[in-house]
């Protein structure tokens, strides 16, 4: 391997992890989800910071979900300013945005 072609992979990787990093992750979620926990536990697992919205309690938010997904049931990822949002626990999905 060239000395170039090492650094250009570090840069890359450097990248990736400053876009994890930066990534700011919401949760839609409500008390009775079975697989909100599930998703919650993942995301632990894998030291992914997130913030918890329970749209059962929050009406605001339950109506911006709703609006941005056309879907009522949770959970849902919404993912950095880009709003990137994701029905479901995909974990397919959520690593490929997350890079994880």
């Amino acid at each position: 391997m060239t000395g170039n072609f090492v650094i250009e992979c570090v840069k890359r990787r450097l990248e990736i992890n400053v876009k994890f990093i930066m990534a700011k992750v919401k949760v839609y979620t409500t008390p009775t989800c079975t697989y909100c926990v599930v998703l919650k536990k993942y995301f632990e697992e894998k030291g992914v910071e997130y913030e918890e919205v329970d749209v059962s309690e929050d009406e605001e938010a339950q109506k911006r979900m709703i609006e941005k997904t056309n879907q009522m049931g949770v959970p849902v990822v919404e993912i950095g300013e880009e709003e990137k949002f994701i029905v479901g626990f995909d974990k397919e999905k959520i690593n490929q945005e997350l890079n994880l």
